[in-house]
C-alpha cells in the first residue's frame, strides 16, 4: 500500500511538470503563474544562418597553450557580441577541440550585419595624421616607385596618365602637368578630379596594393596610408585616403565603456547616431594630455584599420569622454558599440563556411516532421488497438503522455528542437510500445497459462522489466556516446532519444502498471482486454 502512494506521488509529480510546461505550447492564455518558456526551434525549423570561423593565429608566434586560449577567448567575446546584437536561442560551440568555432543564429533577417560583427578584430587606435608636406612626400615616393616597377603591377596601368596629372595636392591653384607618370596620384584622385579620393569601383584594387609587401615597404618609416569609412548612404560613394603616422596615441586597451547617443545639434554634424566613449582614469589623463599635446593637428579614431572620423583637434580636452560621430545609421553605430564593448578578438578569424536556411524551407521541415510523426502515431495506434484492444489503449495512452514528456523537458532545459531531434522523437514512439508489446506477450503467455487476471499481471510485468531495462539502458548509452562525441545534429538526435528513453520506461513500467492495478484492484476482473 504504502508503494503504491509513493507510485501515485511520483506519477503525479511528473503529469504536473508535464503539464505545466507543455500547456503553454498548445494553449493560449493560460493563467499567469504558468511558465513564459517555450520550445525553442533550431536553424532547419525556423531558418536563419550558420557560419563556421577559424581563428587564424597562424601568423602569430604563439604556444600551443597560448593557441588554446586564443580559441577560448574568441569563442566567448564572439558569443559577447552575438548576446548583444539581439540574436534569439543563438548556438555557439568549438568543433572537436580545433581552432574552429560553429555559429548557428536561427531566425536572423540580416546575415550579412551578423557577419561584419563576428568578424571585426575590434583594434580601436588614434593616431595623427600627417602634415601636408609628409601626405606629399608619400605621394611623390610612391609615384617614383610604381612609375619604375609598373610591370609588376600591370592592373595599375591604366593610371599611367601623364597628361592630367596633378603633382601638388595642396595646392590647386598651381597645377602642374609633368611628363612622368603619378600612378598612385591618380588612383587616389576620384572622377571629380578631388585628390585624396578613391573612386568604389578602384577600391578593391587599392586593398590589395596596400598589402603587397614591396609597396608597403615603399611607404616612409612611421607613416601609413589608410583607408576612411564608407557612406552608408551612399556605399558606392568615393572614398578618403588618409597618410597617417603608424605609432598609435591612444588603443582600445584604456576604454572603458562605448555608448550608442543621438545627437541633437543645430548642425548636420551633430546630428544623428553617434558613439560616445569613455576612459578609465589613465586613459583620461593620456587623451588628456594627447589633446593638448597636438592642438591645431587632426586626430583619425581608427577601428580595424578604417578610419571613421579625423578631426582637428581644436583644444585640450579635460573630460574621460570622446565621441566618433559621422554619416552612421543607428544599426551600425548599435554593432560598433557591441564591438567595442565585447572587446578585442585575441587573433583574426575568417569565415570558412557558411549556409543560410530561409524560413519557407523551416517551415516544410516543420510540416514534414509532424507528417512523419502523426502517421507513426496513427499506425501505432491502429495496431494496438487492434491487437492488444483495450490494454493497447492504454498504450497509447502512455506513448502521448511520453511525447508530451520529452516537449516538457526540452523546454524546461531550455533545449532547441531540431530536424534530427523530430527523428528521435518519433523512434521514441517506436520503443516506448516495444516495451508495452513486451509486458502485454509475457501477461497474454501466464493468462494462457491459467493465472488470474491479478497474477497475470504482476507477474508479466515482472517478467518483462529486466528485458526493457536491458534494452532501454544499451539504447541510452549509445545516445550518451553520441552526445558527447556527435556534434550539432547528432547531439540534437542524442537528447530527445535520451529524454524519449527516460520517457518512455516512466510510462511503461510504471504509468501502464499503476493503470493496470486500478483496473483490477478497484474490480473483481474475471477477464482482460489483452
Amino acid at each position: 500500500m504504502r508503494k503504491s502512494k509513493i507510485r501515485g506521488m511520483i506519477i503525479l509529480a511528473v503529469l504536473l511538470v508535464t503539464a505545466y510546461f507543455f500547456l503553454p505550447l498548445v494553449v493560449p492564455n493560460l493563467p499567469s503563474f504558468w511558465t513564459e518558456k517555450r520550445l525553442k526551434l533550431g536553424l532547419d525549423l525556423q531558418g536563419g544562418s550558420q557560419i563556421q570561423l577559424e581563428v587564424d593565429y597562424s601568423k602569430l608566434q604563439l604556444t600551443k597553450k597560448e593557441e588554446e586560449e586564443a580559441v577560448k577567448t574568441a569563442l566567448q567575446i564572439i558569443r559577447n557580441r552575438i548576446d548583444q546584437f539581439g540574436v534569439a536561442e543563438p548556438e555557439l560551440q568549438r568543433i572537436s577541440n580545433s581552432n574552429r568555432i560553429l555559429i548557428q543564429l536561427p531566425g536572423l533577417k540580416d546575415p550579412s550585419r551578423a557577419k561584419d560583427l563576428i568578424g571585426r578584430t575590434a583594434m580601436l587606435e588614434f593616431k595623427l595624421v600627417a602634415n601636408g608636406e609628409e601626405t606629399q612626400s608619400v605621394i611623390e615616393i610612391l609615384n617614383a616607385y610604381l612609375q619604375e616597377n609598373l610591370a609588376e603591377y600591370p592592373q595599375l596601368e591604366k593610371f599611367a596618365d601623364a597628361s592630367t596629372a596633378q603633382t601638388d595636392v595642396f595646392d590647386n591653384e598651381e597645377e602642374s602637368a609633368v611628363e612622368n607618370f603619378n600612378v598612385f596620384m591618380n588612383l587616389i584622385t576620384d572622377k571629380d578630379d578631388a585628390p585624396l579620393k578613391m573612386d568604389y569601383e578602384h577600391l578593391e584594387l587599392f586593398r590589395k596594393l596596400l598589402k603587397n609587401e614591396n609597396f608597403k615597404n615603399e611607404v616612409p618609416a612611421g607613416l601609413q596610408v589608410a583607408i576612411g569609412k564608407e557612406n552608408k548612404d551612399d556605399p558606392y560613394a568615393s572614398r578618403d585616403i588618409f597618410v597617417l603616422h603608424k605609432d598609435a596615441k591612444m588603443t582600445g586597451k584604456y576604454l572603458e565603456e562605448a555608448q550608442t547617443k543621438i545627437g541633437q545639434g543645430y548642425t548636420q554634424k551633430d546630428k544623428g547616431p553617434y558613439i560616445a566613449l569613455t576612459f578609465n582614469k589613465q586613459g583620461a589623463e593620456k587623451f588628456k594630455n594627447l589633446t593638448g599635446q597636438y592642438i591645431n593637428e587632426r586626430l583619425a579614431i581608427l577601428l580595424d584599420e578604417i578610419v571613421f572620423i579625423a578631426p582637428t583637434i581644436q583644444s585640450r580636452i579635460q573630460t574621460s569622454e570622446a565621441r566618433i560621430t559621422g554619416n552612421f545609421s543607428v544599426e551600425e553605430v548599435h554593432d560598433l558599440v557591441i564591438v567595442l564593448n565585447a572587446g578585442s578578438l585575441p587573433a583574426p578569424v575568417k569565415i570558412i563556411e557558411e549556409r543560410t536556411v530561409g524560413p519557407t524551407l523551416g517551415k516544410d521541415s516543420i510540416k514534414s516532421g509532424i507528417l512523419a510523426a502523426l502517421i507513426g502515431m496513427i499506425a501505432v495506434i491502429f495496431f494496438m488497438m487492434i491487437y492488444y484492444k483495450f490494454s493497447g489503449i492504454i498504450a497509447v495512452l502512455a506513448v502521448f503522455v511520453n511525447m508530451a514528456f520529452i516537449v516538457a523537458v526540452m523546454t524546461m532545459l531550455d533545449g532547441t528542437l531540431t530536424m534530427p531531434g523530430i527523428a528521435g522523437m518519433i523512434l521514441t514512439i517506436g520503443m516506448a510500445v516495444d516495451a508495452n508489446v513486451i509486458i502485454f506477450e509475457r501477461i497474454r503467455e501466464n493468462l494462457d497459462a491459467g493465472k488470474t487476471v491479478r497474477s497475470a499481471v504482476n507477474s508479466g510485468f515482472s517478467r518483462a522489466l529486466v528485458t526493457i531495462l536491458d534494452a532501454n539502458i544499451t539504447t541510452l548509452i549509445t545516445a550518451i556516446v553520441l552526445y558527447q562525441f556527435g556534434t550539432g545534429p547528432i547531439k540534437g538526435f542524442a537528447v530527445t532519444l535520451s529524454i524519449g528513453i527516460i520517457g518512455s520506461m516512466f510510462a511503461s513500467i510504471v504509468l501502464v502498471k499503476a493503470i493496470f492495478d486500478g483496473l483490477i484492484l478497484n474490480s473483481s476482473r474475471e477477464k482482460l482486454s489483452i
